[in-house]
């Protein structure tokens, strides 16, 4: 990969120059170079972002919108997905795919440290995560500290309750891309109890939450979950009283799309007739 940093810096320098001085201009040359090396770094960075090819051993290099791709993946399917990627990037227009189909293939050794797909995998789960917990009437107002290494994600902090301990470490396991939860949140006695939060938030939910938002976080917390498909299923709130309908894969997907609605915040009610199997 020292071609691509190489023309990565160049890109950046470049990009420098043009932006802070309107008396030179770059060369035509120059100019093209710029182009190849975003667009090698587009390729690559979503090489590296991809659970399929972030393993393998690819190279990218690009010049005037044809992109060669070389190294070795396991399966033929694979060869095709990364071609696919490159044709999608604005400008190329021509695939040179050398990539090589080798069935005894055998990915690099993981290195200690988290590679840049890895690290930003574990940084969208803890986004989500907190998001999640922030967005429940449950769990809003736990301090809690999200940390995710690998897909495991380490919750501490304090709860109110052994419910609401309970309910944060539910929300974090149904997030897309958790493998495992380890819940050391702590049980603060002194604080509001979860009944008595759950009341209050009913009682005042419409004054406090505006429907738009209900129904934007709930559509969020379908599509973050990993049990819960929320493209089929429409999302509507007035009052506080949300109305889902579509179609559910199974009875557990019905009931832990409900519970999810009614878990956010400003949720009255949900009226859950049209969402059907």
């Amino acid at each position: 990969m020292n071609t691509y940093f190489k023309k990565l810096f160049l890109a950046s320098s470049i990009a420098l120059v043009l932006g802070t001085s309107a008396v030179s201009a770059a060369t035509p040359a120059a100019s093209q170079d710029v182009i190849d090396a975003r667009q090698e770094s587009q390729i690559w960075t979503t090489y590296a972002l991809n659970p399929y090819l972030r393993a393998n051993d690819l190279q990218v290099s690009v010049h005037s919108g044809t992109a060669t791709l070389s190294g070795s993946v396991e399966e033929g399917v694979n060869k095709e997905l990364a071609e696919e990627i490159a044709l999608g990037v604005t400008g190329v227009k021509k695939v040179e795919n050398n990539i090589k189909v080798a069935n005894d293939f055998v990915a690099p050794d993981a290195s200690l440290s988290r590679s840049y797909g890895e690290t930003i995998d574990d940084s969208t789960i803890t986004a989500v995560v907190k998001s999640k917990l922030a967005w429940s009437k449950y769990t809003s107002g736990l301090t809690t500290k999200v940390v995710t290494k690998s897909g495991h994600v380490k919750l501490t902090g304090t709860a109110d309750s052994a419910q609401s301990r309970e309910l944060a470490g539910r929300l974090a396991q149904n997030s897309r891309g958790v493998v495992a939860v380890d819940n050391q949140l702590k049980v603060d006695g002194a604080k509001p109890s979860l009944a008595h939060d759950a009341e209050h938030s009913v009682k005042n939910a419409g004054d406090d939450v505006a429907d738009g938002w209900i129904t934007t976080k709930i559509k969020s917390t379908f599509a973050y979950s990993d049990r819960v498909d929320g493209r089929e299923i429409s999302v509507s709130t007035n009052a506080g009283v949300v109305t889902l309908s579509g179609k559910v894969d199974s009875a557990m997907e019905r009931s832990l799309a409900i519970e999810l609605a009614k878990d956010v915040r400003g949720v009255r009610s949900v009226v859950s007739n049209g969402l059907v199997i």
